[in-house]
């Protein structure tokens, strides 16, 4: 994990916990389920070891799943596979623990709660020094309820890799994969109930009807929503039966339900994906609407249900409401690519959207761009507005062929255009624009057209820094020089286009990426920017003003990010100098100072 202090998740911290959640949906049986959950624990959250204590049908608790980054002597937490605890014993210590959330943190100096049948076991590692070191006696516990709220089991995590008390974010993180895990357990025991089911549908043949009572029975009573779709005829893809779960789950009832079918209720931008997921064991995250309007998360998984005589009869979807865990992804997402004073993106997410618009192959001089336009297709094309929209978006497509047939149960194969292979409106080259002719005509005048006029249009990247902002921090104060910066993070919002980002690097730096516009538009939208800027704000009660210097620099084809940053940062630097402003220190650093 990445150190307490910092404000908010990396990227790279992001990317891991989804991966072991991700890790956690694809295990089929409750052992794999259990095993995923604490090897979760210790790979993704930054503990050496993690273990957990599952309920039993009596009510104790028996020691499940042990994992340890590193084996340690004498056996070490692996000799508590097996051991009981009593639910008594169990309530007591959770009870006399701290509440960390849903979390429960037992201090070394506590344990005397810990009941001598408790599965318990200390390592040898180093005693603290510091009031916030981790000590080995110390405990920290996650139980995992159901969605009915009975107690499922308890995660417990030790020695965290840090080697202290963990701070606010590995707590949250905790609380968020421990969620999880409940989720996945009872999903897994669902399955290993539901997959009995069908085997009995298969096996018993001569008793049809008691089998066909056990499948209704599973299959009305789920907790989550379930559904049969038609496989053959007239009425492919259509639900012919649903769950009571799936009802509520979607707010319509059953008798409408049954006259439709996912593809009427999936979301338009999840089409796509809906129609590529294979019938059997597909698995697919899309939005389902609900009868007020809404759109509701939910995770599909698929089976057929065969006859052994006639072969596939029907597919079983299971329907997860999964919008807990898509709002949480949503906000990591969000806190890790905007900033969080302004909310804009921040230099991170700056940079992905320059690597997404960008390749490393230049645009041949003279050529235009090709694109979806020139292959007679309308198709959109440029890099998403925001990270977690284009998660939502795409969840699921990396890498697909738009137009690849596939075998599943809820509509016809899509056929692409003809002459036309896939992936063909992925990337538009972008072209620093062509400068003033030599007897200073511009290029673009009104009767170029075709490739010659494409050459007009790029991306520009200005940098703009503030001229003054570091007067407002030091006599004033830092609370003042934010609400400056979210003020002025508002103004540029406003005098950019829609489609344009505007991002901030830090300080008082803010950089934004307009594309598809020539260096006379790039010349209006900064002084457009200047002019947004300039005028007086009130911060409490007093008029302060800011100037700003701006750099006007284009992103091209086979340029790096770094370069393009630079340039734009370098012109906007001769300016502040042209203008005799403040821009360098005594050792070559800008002399602003940024807030916070």
């Amino acid at each position: 994990m990445e150190a307490e202090s910092e404000p908010y998740v990396r990227l790279a911290t992001l990317r891991t916990l989804h991966r072991v959640v991700a890790d956690l949906n694809a295990a089929r049986s409750l052992a794999g389920t259990l095993q995923a959950v604490v090897e979760g624990a210790v790979h993704g959250l930054g503990f050496d070891a993690a273990a957990v204590s599952l309920v039993r049908p009596d009510g104790d608790l028996v020691v499940a799943a042990v994992w340890e980054l590193e084996e340690s002597p004498m056996g070490g937490p692996s000799v508590l596979l097996g051991q009981v605890g009593s639910r008594e014993s169990w309530d007591r210590l959770l009870g006399v623990s701290d509440h960390w959330g849903t979390l429960r943190f037992l201090p070394y100096d506590r344990g005397w709660a810990v009941a001598s049948d408790i599965p318990r076991w200390i390592g040898d590692s180093p005693l603290p020094v510091y009031a916030n070191d981790w000590h080995p006696a110390d405990g920290l516990l996650a139980p995992m309820y159901s969605a009915g709220g009975d107690l499922l089991g308890v995660l417990s995590v030790d020695r965290p890799r840090s080697g202290k008390r963990p701070g606010a974010w590995t707590r949250e993180a905790l609380e968020m994969f421990s969620l999880q895990a409940s989720i996945a357990i009872g999903n897994a025991r669902l399955r290993a109930e539901m997959q009995r089911a069908l085997a009995r549908l298969e096996k018993e043949q001569q008793a049809l009807r008691a089998s066909e009572e056990s499948f209704r029975q599973a299959f009305e009573y789920a907790p989550s929503g379930m559904a049969i779709t038609e496989l053959h005829g007239a009425g492919r893809g259509q639900l012919t039966r649903v769950n009571d779960a799936l009802c509520r789950l979607l707010g319509r009832p059953r008798a409408v339900l049954r006259q439709q079918s996912f593809a009427d209720l999936v979301h338009p931008e999840d089409r796509a994906l809906l129609e590529r997921t294979s019938a059997e064991s597909g698995r697919a995250e899309l939005r389902l609407s609900r009868r007020d309007g809404g759109y509701q998360w939910v995770c599909l998984r698929n089976s057929i249900v065969a006859d052994a005589a006639e072969g596939p009869s029907f597919l079983l979807t299971h329907v997860e409401d999964i919008e807990d865990r898509k709002r949480h992804e949503f906000q990591l997402a969000h806190r890790a690519s905007h900033d969080a004073l302004t909310g804009l993106p921040n230099g991170a997410e700056l940079k992905s959207r320059l690597a997404r618009r960008l390749c490393a192959q230049p645009q041949p001089v003279g050529t235009a761009a090709a694109g979806p336009a020139e292959a007679g297709i309308p198709a959109p094309y440029g890099y998403p507005v925001d990270t977690y929209s284009a998660h939502a978006a795409h969840e699921g497509l990396e890498g697909a062929d738009p137009y690849a047939a596939a075998v599943h149960g809820y509509g016809l194969p899509d056929v692409g255009p003809p002459g036309i292979g896939p992936g063909y409106g992925e990337h538009v080259h972008a072209v620093v624009p062509a400068d003033q002719g030599p007897g200073g005509e511009a290029w673009s005048a009104p009767f170029r057209t075709g490739a010659a006029a494409a050459l007009d249009k790029g991306l520009a990247v200005l940098f703009c820094d503030l001229d003054g902002f570091k007067s407002i921090n030091d006599r004033f104060g830092h609370n003042a020089g934010d609400a400056v910066l979210v003020e002025v993070a508002r103004r540029l919002s406003q005098a950019v286009r829609d489609g344009d980002t505007v991002a901030r690097l830090g300080g008082d730096e803010f950089v934004v990426l307009a594309d598809g516009i020539g260096r006379e538009e790039a010349k209006d939208l900064a002084h457009r920017l200047r002019n947004a800027i300039i005028p007086p704000m009130r911060i409490d009660g007093r008029a302060m003003r800011v100037g700003v210097s701006l750099g006007v620099g284009w992103a091209g084809c086979g340029m790096s990010i770094e370069e393009v940053l630079h340039t734009a940062d370098e012109r906007m630097y001769d300016e502040k100098r042209a203008r005799g402003g403040a821009v360098r220190g005594a050792r070559g650093e800008r002399s602003h100072r940024r807030a916070g």
